[in-house]
């Protein structure tokens, strides 16, 4: 007999037997489900036929439509050319990503526009906002508006408010870099969420690493100032000498054309296109300060056209030498593995500069995992400035070659995720990330309890921010 699910989802026993019986379908054998593979209860929202990023799952019962935050390989995981099982919602860059790179055909793909709530067909009348998520190009975070209609899924709770007369708002958030756009936006502002499906990636206080914009701009001007001192001798004078020097101890001396190499691609295998979006912020400011072209290889090139980023496609070009900015996987992206492709340019470039941009290059600060106070740690880190100079070099970088670590991710840090946290009505936090097992489980949702606390005592609606993109 099924059990009431939203009645119980507070009370910790119950929520450990649903978290169970969620990691059970996880790990669960197609031969167990008759071919298919069962789908944990937070891939189908509570009440209502919709599932999102559960791709994996083939067509689960009851679900009548399919949403995707975006187009990275760990969200649309089982999505092919074969795909026949519902009608897939999501932004337009997705769609034109996943039939362009995934084959998907085009009947089963719905694009929405972004900040309108549109109605979805048979979902008892459930209304969603698209809105964007602040990660890769056509990501996606989505609210949803309705009665609860159905009890679809695998799972064997079922919630006592089907045929009721409530409105239940859902916010999906999939991956995203939290910011206060997002909390100021009119579709969340004031609203009391019942759910908060959250990308915990990063939900730890050693990840709190600098804003994303101010990062951007750091690679845009270190790329500038090196690119600067190789190409005009200045003398010990040059205010980059620093950086330079900090290597080798000796400044260069030849004059000599700069290539900026940046990591974006993890991997470019035919048969895995796993996050072939991505960074592309990091290159477009970087090429668009140097006031140079940018070269990939066909595939990425491809993807790119993809997006709606018509500045960044009109600085591609199909000449490795005629571009002082090349895009390659994030993975050759090491002095080591960089040598090999610097040499084949040599004829050209005599210098190259490699950004590695990642959230895991992040190296915290002594005692950052310790927060005591959230007041406290939102201050300290409000208070914190990054620049060109912060930008560390990596083992094995030379006057020749230097690569340089990029604290750059298109997920929220754990800075982000509370002022996030504080600034938007919620009652129910769901962890999508790092949930396979008890102790991790247990471990957010103290957090989670701390901002809720931490919310009760504060007088303002949502944390004061530096900048309308970043707190």
């Amino acid at each position: 007999m099924k059990r009431n699910a939203f009645s119980v989802i507070m009370a910790t026993n119950k929520e450990n037997a649903i978290w169970k019986e969620a990691v059970e379908a996880e790990t669960s054998t197609f031969k167990q489900n008759k071919g298919r593979r069962k789908a944990p209860f937070y891939k189908v929202l509570q009440g209502m036929p919709i599932a999102v990023d559960a791709f994996r799952y083939g067509k689960i019962p009851g679900v009548t439509a399919y949403f995707l935050t975006h187009a990275h390989s760990d969200h649309y995981t089982n999505l092919s050319s074969k795909w026949a099982n519902g009608l897939i919602y999501c932004s337009q860059e997705t769609a034109d990503l996943i039939i362009h790179v995934l084959n998907v055909d085009p009947k089963w793909v719905k694009p929405l526009q972004n900040d309108v709530p549109t109605t979805i067909p048979s979902t008892g009348g459930v209304r969603v906002t698209v809105i964007e998520a602040n990660h890769c190009p056509g990501s996606s975070i989505f609210l949803f508006e309705g009665l609860q209609t159905a009890n679809a899924g695998d799972g064997s709770f079922t919630s006592p408010f089907i045929g009721s007369s409530r409105t239940f708002r859902y916010l999906h958030c999939g991956d995203f870099r939290a910011s206060p756009r997002h909390v100021l936006h009119p579709a969340i502002k004031g609203k009391n969420l019942n759910h908060v499906y959250l990308d915990t990636t990063y939900l730890d206080p050693k990840y709190t690493f600098p804003p994303q914009p101010q990062v951007i701009a750091a690679c845009a001007e270190l790329a500038q100032r090196l690119s600067t001192l190789y190409s005009h001798s200045k003398g010990p004078g040059n205010d980059v000498q620093a950086s330079t020097v900090s290597c080798t101890g000796v400044a260069p001396k030849s004059l000599g054309k700069t290539l900026v190499v940046i990591g974006s691609v993890s991997t470019l295998l035919p048969e895995r296109w796993t996050y072939s979006v991505g960074k592309e912020r990091v290159v477009g400011a970087v090429a668009k300060r140097l006031g140079a072209k940018v070269y990939c290889d066909a595939r990425k090139a491809g993807v790119l056209r993809c997006q709606s980023d018509p500045e960044l496609i009109a600085m591609l070009t199909s000449d490795p030498r005629e571009a002082c900015v090349h895009i390659v996987p994030l993975s050759l992206i090491s002095a080591e593995r960089l040598k090999g492709y610097a040499d084949s340019w040599r004829d050209t470039f005599t210098r190259v500069v490699g950004l590695r941009p990642t959230g895991w290059t992040f190296s915290p600060p002594s005692g950052a995992g310790l927060v005591t106070d959230i007041s406290s740690m939102l201050t300290k880190a409000q208070h914190r400035q990054f620049t060109w100079q912060d930008l560390r070099q990596m083992k094995g970088s030379n006057v020749n070659l230097q690569v340089y670590a990029v604290p750059y991710s298109e997920h929220s840090s754990f800075f982000e995720l509370t002022c996030f946290a504080l600034s938007v009505e919620w009652e129910k936090m769901i962890a999508t990330v790092n949930i396979g097992s008890e102790a991790s489980r247990a471990k957010m949702n103290r957090w989670f309890d701390c901002w809720k606390k931490e919310k009760a005592k504060r007088n303002e609606h949502i944390v004061q921010y530096r900048d309308i993109d970043y707190w």
